[in-house]
Parts: structure tokens; sequence; C-alpha cells
């Protein structure tokens, strides 16, 4: 019966799931039809929204598509690839390949999402070498499951701002300590449930996949090659080549950006935001290649994989534009918080987030837009407005397993498209759900 459940979602998934760029666009016209249908918008206000929207995630997009260049950048330095491939001996077998990316990315989601996506996929590259009989595909599905993650822990955006003092919902609710959300007794139940039973779920699925492991190796040897251009030849270079094959000069902006780097920690504290990972990433990068040569031919090859994120991240922005100028999440959010009991409120916000997670891929977005409706409602109900929060933070996290939003990054990485992976996090998806349901409806 497992491997028929497994069977299925893949087959499912590889039969009828679009390339993610055709994903977006069909999301697009979903919210524009719906948009017209429920919130009597007209089709030409319906426009307006989705351009008005269309390039409200340019800065964002611009974080994303850094975090796969610097991320392949500092993978590809001598050092890291050896600290990698170090701790890629640790499994031996497939299982043991899924047990350690798995739990390894999850861990490392919790510090910092961004973080979390880039060294899961690089890890996974590394086992997948080690390991060449593993079901390629799956563990990458592995390593994308501890994104699931990242909401609850020390980078989980909704948390982080309502701990802030000046935050737009601060006149009502003030501010709520992170003691309250991501060192809550719920929380953690969530995430030591989760990081200990994902690794075991994808054992799961790898002893139930059957046929299904389809390993295509040609990515990773292809990403080998350019290993050979690294190499700069010293004899009859002009003034201008001697300068880019200069290891002073990398030393020196190196030694800069470790300064700030060590200055940032100093003045804010363990502030891991998407900024200063890729800040961090890019600098380590350019120290360890060694030469501003060998860090552009690395960045060459690292641009390749932003094409996605370039292109489909104004489609979601358009979507987002679309959901909250005509109403349409409002209207959303109204209907679950209508259906509503004490009880039943913090899972009911966890469901609405879920969905409204397909629409609004962002979490600062999605709390800016839901956040204004889930509040007073939870204090009309007498429910915690901490326990909201993360309940809307959970939700935004949980189906991030079956939006190919945030999956992008890894996938550009791995060298695979959204349904390779798909069909495996949709059980990710349905295990995730009873534990973290438990937490918000049994803890305080």
């Amino acid at each position: 019966m497992l491997r028929g459940i497994t069977n299925f979602f893949d087959r499912m998934v590889q039969r009828f799931l679009p390339d993610a760029f055709l994903f977006a666009i069909i999301l697009t016209l979903v919210v524009f039809g719906l948009g017209i249908f429920f919130t009597g918008s007209s089709p030409g206000q319906m426009v307006q929204f989705w351009g008005d929207g269309f390039w409200n995630l340019l800065a964002f997009a611009m974080q994303m598509s850094l975090i796969v260049v610097t991320g392949y950048i500092l993978a590809n330095t001598p050092l890291v690839k050896a600290a990698l491939s170090k701790i890629s001996t640790l499994a031996k077998t497939p299982g043991q390949a899924i047990l350690l990316v798995t739990f390894v990315a999850g861990v490392a989601c919790v510090i910092n999402y961004g973080f979390g996506l880039v060294a899961g996929a690089l890890l996974a590259v590394h086992v997948a070498r080690r390991v060449p009989n593993v079901d390629y595909r799956l563990l990458m599905a592995s390593a994308y499951s501890g994104f699931i993650l990242w909401h609850g822990g020390f980078s989980g955006s909704i948390p982080l701002t309502i701990a802030t003092e000046d935050h737009f919902l601060a006149d009502s609710i003030g501010s709520i300590a992170i003691t309250d959300t991501l060192f809550s007794g719920m929380n953690i139940f969530i995430i030591v449930t989760l990081l200990l039973s994902l690794p075991l779920l994808n054992l799961w699925l790898l002893k139930s996949s059957g046929d299904l492991s389809k390993n295509n190796l040609d990515f990773l040897e292809n990403e080998d090659k350019s290993e050979q251009q690294m190499a700069a030849t010293t004899a009859d270079l002009t003034p201008a080549e001697r300068m880019e094959n200069s290891k002073i000069i990398s030393y020196l902006i190196g030694a800069l950006g470790l300064a700030f780097i060590v200055y940032h920690f100093i003045r804010n504290g363990f502030d891991l935001n998407i900024n200063i990972v890729n800040f961090i990433f890019l600098f380590l990068g350019i120290l360890f290649h060694q030469t501003p040569r060998r860090f552009l031919n690395s960045v060459n090859d690292g641009v390749k994989n932003a094409g996605g994120i370039i292109i489909q991240f104004p489609f979601y922005a358009g979507i987002m534009g679309m959901m909250v100028a005509s109403g349409l999440s409002e209207q959303m959010s109204n209907w679950f918080v209508s259906i509503s009991t004490e009880f039943t409120f913090p899972v009911l916000a966890f469901i609405s987030a879920g969905i409204v997670n397909f629409f609004v891929p962002s979490g600062g977005g999605q709390w800016a837009v839901q956040a204004p409706i889930m509040i007073p409602a939870a204090m009309d109900l007498g429910v915690s407005t901490a326990k909201t929060a993360m309940a809307v933070a959970w939700g935004d996290a949980w189906t991030n397993m079956i939006q190919p939003f945030w999956a992008l990054p890894l996938l550009a990485i791995a060298g695979l498209k959204v349904k390779d992976i798909m069909g495996f996090c949709v059980i990710i998806l349905f295990w995730s759900f009873i534990p973290i349901s438990i937490a918000l409806l049994f803890f305080n």
C-alpha cells in the first residue's frame, strides 16, 4: 500500500504538474478569475492590480538570486568542497544519505532559511556523488523538506516582526517576545517532532519508492567540468590580467568584508538575516577562490542557475497584487474566521494561511494581509495572539512543500524540475500536518 501511495503521487505529479513557470502563469489566471467572480472587481481592475504589483518583489528576487549565485560560488571553493565532502562521508548507504541530508537541512533552516536552502542542496549534491545509487530526486526532496521548519526558526519573519516595538500592530497587541513564540512549548514541540520524524519519513519513502530511483548524474558531472577552467596561467600575462589573478586584491577586499561581518554581529547580535547571509557567502567566496579571475569564473557558472527566479518572481508579485488589492485574500481569511471556535481557531488559521501562501508566498507579505483579520478575531475568541501568529507562520511554511516559489533556488542548484521532487513533497505535506495540528490544538 505504501509503495502504491508513493507511486500514485509521483505519477500524478510527473504527468500533470507543469514547469514551475507555467505553474505561475496558471496561478495568475486562476486568481484573475477568482477576483472577478468573488470580489466583484472588473477585468480592467484586475489587470491594474496585477500590473501594479508585478514589480513589488524586485528586491526580494535579487536577494534570492544572490542566495543561489553566492551559495554556488562558495560551494565551489576548494575549502568548502572539502568540508561538504567530509560531511558526506557520514553517508555510506542510500538510507544514511537520506537521513543525513534531511536532518542537516532541517537544522540549517532552523538557523536561517536562506542558508538552509542552499546548505541542504549543496550537501545533497556532495552526498549524491558519494552514494551514486541513492534516489537523487528523493535526496533533493529530503533537502527541501527541511525548509518546512524555517518559520519556527531564528529567521521566522512573523515572530521576529511582532517582537519589534514598532511593528504595524503594536498599538493593539504590543510587542510579543520570542520566548512566547519561537521558544514556546508549542513551537519547540513542532520543531523537535519534525526534526526527528522527517528523516524517518523520507527513509520510509526511499524504501517504498521501488523503481522510482532515476538518478541522472550527468548534471553533477557537468558541474565538475568548470573546475578545469579555474586555473590561470602566469606566463605572458598583461598588467590587467596580472591584477585579475592577484591574490592580494582578493585578500584586501575579503578582509574588508570580514570586518563588516564582525561589526554587524557585534552591533546586532545573532541577526542572521538574508542580506548578511548573502554578504557572508559573497566575501567568503572571494577569499576562498583567492583570485578575482577564479571568483569571476565561478560567478559566470553560478548565474546560469538563477534564471527561473529572475523571471518567475515578478509573476508571483503580480498574483500578490491581485490577491491583496481585490480583497480576495481578506475574503478567504474572513471565511475561516467565521467558522471558527476558540478550540479550532488556531488550526483553521493555520490552514487558511497554508491556502493563502499559494498566492502570497512571502511570510512578511502574508502576515501584512492576514494579521489585521486574524488578530482581532483571536482577541474576540479569547485565543492567544502569540499562538495565532505562530499558526499563521506554520501555515505559511507548511504549503511551501507544494509551492514551487521557494523550491526554485534548490532546484537550480540541483539541476532538477519541480515535478521531480513534488510527488515526494506531497507525502511530506500530509505528514507534517499531524504534529503541527496537535500542537496548535493542545498547547497553550
